[in-house]
């Protein structure tokens, strides 16, 4: 078992911890120092159960976008499903809700015949159609073809997730063109750990190597700081690169997919000149441009979509996370003719286009459309581009990069500590803050970057008041690390 996470005076946390350690496997989630217990959300913030209030700077990792519990969104979710307050009320009210254990041992259990239903939408429609489907495949698909760079994409191929929206992406170029099966992929991304998504994430030194999948360079080292991103840099070698592979599998290379910037990577944003370069050489060839959208899309990067920032054409575009604002959607969009060749059943699974996924992407295109949430995200980027650098000054930070609302703050080594161990320290400080006040971070990527991606919708004023307690609890942080060594560095928990 694994040993659970604890800190000082959070009694009912620390148990719910060791309750998760002892009943669920280590390898359901991902290493975050520590794991935060979540009582209730609301906008930009989380409570934990002891009462405290956390800034929350990983929207869930970019999916809740619009924030936690919006209440219009909320209200269109219902209405679409067709639940109202007074269906959903039970006559008897129902007995409290159970806590586990025995707490029900007094309470008369019903018979089936006194269960009451109520008529609305299905919750599960397999192999069926709801109007609900109907509606989110038209708006859909309307939106993206609002947006510059969405010409091609005329067909939707729900999933449940980012990764299986991948798999099915990469399904359809692979049976689209059978005679050609080699797959180009950007070095280090992230599209997902399942089947076909797996294979194209990370590297060629990675174990368990799809041979059809050749991985390509994505500049790292040349747009490392926001400070470097004025500089031209030189596409000349990337692009010899994708010659060399043209030409060594002559004709075999079906599609490439890339994201517009590696998120799990360590968060580089390329030069929009990189993107188009990609775009251009698969037109060339006839490849198939698959963009990953699914941590970019609904606004992080500024536009609904990263392709229209990036000034790209994808032949697919794969969106999720965001896209229901924390129900499980997903999809791939792209072209309908490569789609049609994956026969009846290929691509088809128990919860695509479940009319619940499919009330919150109506939902959630409702307000992208009838708010300004997209403007206000355009401004709160500036208040974050301004201030996040000022976080080096703390000397934990090193460098900043990032673009719309989506940034990596990378941390230093410092004295006998070292960077990965500074990284997670930074993530620890930051929830147990100040004041019964902390910033909810997520455990580092690529070893040393911390992912700053708050909800859009996050105000002005939090955005200064949070950055703020950040400044401080890093200055805190550095005179706690810095030499004064007389204590042992702290072993990295990753």
């Amino acid at each position: 078992m694994t040993k659970p996470i604890q800190f000082p005076g959070e009694v009912r946390s620390n148990s719910i911890r060791a309750t998760i350690a002892s009943g669920e496997p280590k390898g359901l989630r991902t290493y975050t120092p520590t794991q935060a217990v979540l009582a209730r959300s609301a906008g930009v913030f989380h409570w934990t159960p002891e009462g405290r209030r956390l800034y929350d700077y990983s929207s869930g990792v970019l999916v809740a976008n619009l924030g936690h519990n919006p209440r219009s969104w909320l209200e269109r979710l219902v209405r679409y499903l067709g639940w109202d307050a007074a269906g959903l009320a039970a006559d008897p009210p129902l007995p409290p809700l159970s806590q586990g254990g025995n707490d029900e041992g007094n309470v008369a259990r019903r018979t089936v015949d006194e269960i009451e239903y109520i008529s609305a939408v299905p919750l599960t429609a397999y192999n069926a159609i709801t109007e609900l489907e109907m509606r989110a495949v038209e708006r859909l698909l309307a939106s993206v073809q609002a947006s510059p760079g969405g010409r091609r994409l005329d067909s939707v191929m729900w999933a449940a997730s980012g990764s299986e929206a991948i798999q099915k992406a990469l399904w359809a170029c692979l049976h689209f063109r059978r005679d050609r099966d080699v797959m180009l992929a950007t070095r280090h991304g992230f599209h997902g750990k399942k089947g076909l998504a797996g294979a194209v994430t990370g590297s060629e030194k990675d174990p368990d190597r799809d041979p059809r999948v050749r991985f390509i360079g994505f500049p790292t080292a040349e747009i490392d700081d926001m400070e470097k991103c004025s500089r031209d840099i030189d596409l000349a070698p990337y692009r010899r690169e994708l010659v060399r592979l043209a030409d060594e599998h002559r004709g075999r290379i079906n599609c490439l997919i890339t994201e517009p910037y590696l998120g799990g990577g360590g968060s580089y944003h390329p030069p929009h000149a990189y993107l188009q370069m990609l775009a251009e050489f698969c037109d060339e060839r006839e490849i198939l441009f698959i963009l990953d959208e699914v941590q970019s899309n609904f606004g992080r990067t500024g536009d609904m979509y990263a392709f229209e920032t990036y000034g790209v054409e994808p032949d697919i575009v794969c969106l999720g996370k965001g896209l229901g604002n924390g129900v499980p959607v997903s999809a791939a969009v792209g072209r309908g003719d490569v789609f049609d060749s994956l026969k009846y059943g290929e691509a088809s699974d128990t919860w695509s286009a479940s009319p619940i996924s499919c009330a919150a992407v109506l939902a959630t295109l409702d307000e992208f459309e009838h708010t300004n949430v997209l403007e206000h995200a355009r401004q709160l980027s500036e208040v974050f581009i301004e201030r996040l650098p000022r976080l080096k000054e703390t000397g934990v930070v090193t460098k900043v990069r990032g673009e719309g609302m989506v940034f990596g703050i990378e941390c230093a080594a410092l004295g006998t500590h070292s960077a990965n161990e500074v990284a997670n320290a930074v993530v620890e400080a930051a929830y147990l803050g100040r004041d019964g006040e902390g910033v909810h971070l997520l455990g580092p990527l690529a070893g040393n970057v911390i992912r700053v991606s708050p909800p859009l919708t996050m105000t002005e004023n939090q955005a200064h008041h949070s950055l703020d307690l950040l400044q401080a609890i890093l200055a805190d942080l550095h005179a706690e690390l810095e030499p004064a060594p007389t204590g042992e560095p702290a072993a990295a928990r990753a």
